[in-house]
């Protein structure tokens, strides 16, 4: 005998006035009523509001984190919220306890949030410096930063398959020992942006002649690279479709991307205790790179439900058990 079937998972906020109204205003930190909470002792809610960013990788996330909470034995839902200036107050407040980040993006988000938009940036390529700036920032508002994981979505750069086998490509320092003058695609921000082409020029020697604004690893973006107009893409680590367009990521040996582990962030008051850190922590060691990749495949191109791809590979690795 089954029960009544339960209710969807996500609960869908499409617009930001709307969402503003469901978590009780936008304000941008705890209020002050609520600045002792910042340092109380770790909560243990046995009912926690999942969030995510509502993007694919994000929900997928946010499914996984939710079901290994219940197999903990806690109670969850998931609130989606496409907008970090409005799920980050809320769950410094409370009204979302758990949520998926990526350390280095993260780390500057609260730092140009807390020291201004110049200030210097603090997320690094060094993963420990990374996390200890991100905590620093993070414990003041009430959040603890749980150990980051293994899978890494961080930029990447990519070429077709035929011109890294002509040239004998594995790497962003091959690409630039050749010599050969690269257009590449990316978005606007890259003429300028460390990590794009300035980057490739400085520490990598690659002669970029010019950037194709088509935006970060959009169709657009990589048919010009897969036409030959182009021979560089801007994209990122857990890009699902880099194979439908013959294209092959290059390896970053030299560090030049910050380090953009995924990372749980939880309200310290709320979830801050050890059965959420435990439970939460044991995807860690699981999740790669490469399987976020392939999760990513089977929501965006396989049209697959991000609860149903996420509860098989929590299965698959023996993290929860079959329904």
């Amino acid at each position: 005998m089954t029960g009544p079937p339960r209710p969807p998972r996500a609960v869908r906020l499409g617009l930001l006035l709307a969402a503003c109204a469901v978590l009780g205003g936008c304000a941008t930190g705890p209020s002050l009523e609520a600045r002792g909470e910042v340092t109380a002792p770790a909560g243990d809610s046995r009912h926690l509001t999942v969030g995510s960013a509502g993007f694919t990788e994000s929900d997928l996330l946010a499914q996984m984190y939710a079901l290994l909470l219940e197999d903990a034995g806690y109670g969850t839902k998931i609130l989606s919220v496409t907008n970090r200036e409005l799920y980050e107050p809320a769950l410094e407040r409370g009204q979302i306890d758990v949520v998926p980040e990526y350390a280095a993006t993260f780390a500057d988000w609260l730092n140009a949030k807390a020291n201004g938009p110049d200030a210097p940036t603090v997320g690094s390529p060094d993963l420990d410096a990374t996390m200890k700036a991100l905590r620093g920032l993070a414990t003041p508002r009430g959040l603890t930063v749980l150990d980051a994981g293994r899978a890494v979505d961080q930029n990447a750069f990519a070429v077709t398959t035929a011109f890294a086998a002509e040239h004998r490509l594995k790497s962003l320092s091959d690409l630039g020992a050749t010599g050969l003058p690269v257009r590449l695609a990316a978005g606007d921000e890259c003429v300028s942006r460390p990590y794009c082409a300035p980057g490739l020029r400085e520490v990598y020697g690659v002669d970029v002649t010019a950037v194709d604004p088509k935006g970060v690893g959009t169709t657009p973006a990589k048919q010009a690279v897969r036409d030959g107009q182009d021979q560089l893409v801007l994209t990122t680590t857990t890009d699902a479709t880099l194979d439908a367009f013959g294209l092959v990521l290059l390896a970053d040996d030299k560090h030049l991307q910050n380090a953009d582990n995924i990372v749980p962030v939880v309200n310290h008051a709320r979830a801050g205790s050890e059965g959420v850190t435990r439970a939460l922590s044991r995807l860690n060691t699981v999740l790669t790179t490469d399987d976020l990749r392939l999760l990513n495949e089977q929501v965006d191109s396989w049209r697959r439900l991000p609860e149903d791809v996420a509860r098989a590979y929590l299965h698959e690795k023996k993290l929860v058990p079959a329904t």
